[in-house]
């Protein structure tokens, strides 16, 4: 084997290797694989959170209107403020009809995202875009129903941050879930693909 013909191997092989593990990480997250339950229906399901006001919220405040929901942290530097921002442009586009959708925000770093925290945070983006934090146990539950992957990292300051699934989900007006949400589109477009399911 020539040198070259060996190194256009390895980068093949690592493609590949790199297009499996995508693949699984996103069969995995879109509950289609590694569940007994197979299909899109393995995503979901009750929660006992608490919002950006202090106030309760459950899986049951959601129902009745077509609902995002994206887990991330408030201390996450780029894929949160990123996603949330381009969520806010969606409900712009959406014009009256947002009042009509949702979206929740579930941070995945509860010791840091106090309700306030999550207040101040949200500050920024959209008001239909709505936060839910609690105690660790209570952020597990909900990871584990919407089948979000989230570990904290040590970095070289001593503090942390938290390697986390990046999927917005789209939940139907029973809280089913429907698909992951491209936000990769004009925010008309994601608009009008949510609008669908009011």
């Amino acid at each position: 084997m020539t040198a070259r013909t060996s190194h256009i191997f390895l980068v093949l092989s690592a493609f590949l290797t790199g297009l499996v593990v995508f693949l699984g990480v996103f069969l995995f997250a879109t509950g289609q694989l590694g569940s007994g339950s197979s299909g899109p229906s393995a995503i979901g399901g009750p929660f006992q959170l608490i919002d950006q006001d202090g106030q309760p919220i459950t899986d049951q405040d959601m129902k009745g209107r077509p609902f995002l929901v994206f887990f991330g942290y408030t201390h996450c530097p780029d894929i949160c403020p990123t996603t949330l921002f381009d969520v806010s442009e969606v409900m712009r586009a959406l014009g009256k009809d947002a009042d009509r959708a949702a979206a929740l925000f579930v941070t995945v770093d509860p010791e840091r995202d106090t309700p306030a925290a999550m207040k101040d945070y949200l500050s920024s983006f959209d008001p239909h875009l709505r936060g839910a934090t609690g105690d660790r146990k209570a952020i597990e539950a909900a990871e584990k129903t919407y089948r979000v992957y989230a570990k904290k990292v040590p970095t070289d300051n001593g503090d942390y941050s938290v390697d986390h699934t990046a999927l917005v989900y789209l939940m139907d007006k029973q809280g089913r879930f429907v698909a992951p949400f491209s936000l990769k589109r004009r925010p008309e477009e994601a608009a009008a693909d949510l609008r669908r399911y009011l």
